[in-house]
């Protein structure tokens, strides 16, 4: 989705040529969009938003995007947002190779929508399972990130900013329920349900070509695992799917876990199993 001008309060990067990406290295929707320009082969400049200190909720990228979520894409002084529209935005501008076949577009659009209504389960799965010490937003980064900024998309007051904030301030007030994160864990046992009767027949998920979907449900696959998700034990297919395309290069280097964050993740695991408390005792899984 294409920004207006009114949108914008940050408006050195109405100037901006190039392709410039911001984004987060552990963010699922980046990974998802950087994968996507490496198997491209395109060139961007990075521009690192840290979500571990809420950098997304600053007034200086609250000004680039009213939301405050990353990805962000500007390209040639055009701001786009949200990673789904980003990846078909891109797809326009560099055809080769083709990553969304145009006779599989319609199909492809609704199942990214599909992938997209799993975000927030994601993020409540990753906040129990995979960064269970990440602290809450205060009160007045709440109020900062309410009231700074446009607020607009498309020129519009943004109700999809409401329910971020809303999520976060229920985080803030009591953390995610086991009932919560076990429905969240439900939805994808139910979406890879869907997926390992895709790839009964087939070694990607629109058939013999690797495309926009395979990158954007491998992304929500390797975080669950990060989360103690039992995939192969579940969906042996779909886990065969995931290691196979792990190892690609354009995958591989963007889905990698720095040493620092991998020995902080075998505490957390360790500490989740003492507790009994991983995701699949928690879940009954």
């Amino acid at each position: 989705m294409r920004l207006h001008e009114s949108d914008i309060k940050t408006r050195e990067v109405l100037g901006w040529t190039g392709l410039h990406l911001f984004h987060h290295p552990a963010s699922s929707c980046s990974q998802k969009v950087r994968i996507f320009l490496n198997l491209k082969g395109i060139s961007y400049a990075p521009h690192l938003v840290d979500l571990l200190t809420n950098a997304n909720i600053t007034e200086y990228y609250l000004g680039i995007n009213p939301r405050g979520l990353v990805p962000t894409l500007v390209h040639d002084g055009d701001v786009h947002i949200e990673s789904n529209d980003i990846l078909t935005y891109l797809e326009g501008v560099y055809p080769d190779p083709p990553l969304i076949p145009p006779e599989f577009a319609e199909e492809v659009a609704t199942l990214l929508r599909h992938e997209d209504d799993l975000h927030l389960d994601l993020r409540s799965i990753t906040l129990r399972f995979v960064a269970p010490s990440h602290p809450p937003k205060s009160a007045d980064e709440l109020e900062r990130y309410a009231t700074t900024g446009t607020g607009t998309v498309g020129g519009v007051p943004d109700a999809h900013r409401e329910k971020e904030i809303g999520f976060w301030a229920r985080y803030a007030g009591g953390g995610i329920s086991d009932e919560a994160v076990c429905r969240s864990v439900q939805a994808f046992r139910k979406a890879f349900d869907e997926i390992e009767q895709q790839l009964a027949n087939n070694p990607y998920l629109l058939g013999d070509a690797l495309s926009v979907l395979d990158i954007a449900w491998l992304i929500y696959v390797n975080r669950l695992r990060l989360a103690g998700y039992p995939v192969m034990r579940l969906h042996p297919r779909l886990g065969l799917w995931a290691d196979t395309l792990s190892t690609h290069p354009a995958f591989e280097r963007e889905i990698a876990i720095p040493p620092q964050f991998a020995a902080y993740l075998e505490k957390q695991r360790e500490a989740l199993a003492a507790a009994g408390r991983t995701l699949v005792s928690v879940c009954s899984l």
